[in-house]
């Protein structure tokens, strides 16, 4: 269960699972329990569970498999990822700046769309002049 701590239950839910899987209770190659049945351990939201796997997969504890669950790398794999300090820190924050510009360009985009979408559905009618206005 999540606790008022303060800390996001999502991130509290990460900890866990990331502790389950660096003690061997959840060993490499098994899948994660289903969204629901996190839900219902944790008493949370689906978002929730899904921001805390997402968090996982960020970091590379768990790997996705579209359609069959997402499941539980091999800690080599995740203990052999960079965790340096100056070099892996520079090219997160590259790609993060890359990220942020994407976004920024698809908003962009995004609303460009819907102004023309808005002008194209609430055209004002031409009026003439000549009919009484």
């Amino acid at each position: 269960m999540v606790q008022n701590t303060g800390r996001p239950g999502y991130l509290q839910i990460a900890d866990e699972l990331r502790g389950q899987i660096r003690s061997g209770a959840l060993p490499p190659g098994q899948a994660l329990p289903s969204i629901a049945q996190l839900c219902q351990r944790y008493e949370v939201s689906a978002s929730v569970v899904k921001s805390a796997i997402s968090v996982l997969r960020t970091e590379g504890f768990v790997i996705g498999q579209q359609g069959k669950g997402v499941f539980v790398r091999d800690p080599a794999e995740v203990d052999a990822q960079p965790r340096g300090r100056s070099e892996p820190a520079e090219d997160t924050n590259e790609q993060i700046l890359k990220q942020i510009s994407q976004i920024r360009e698809t908003l962009g985009d995004l609303g460009n769309r819907l102004a023309d979408l808005e002008s194209a559905v609430f055209q004002e009618p031409k009026r003439s002049h000549g009919r009484g206005d």
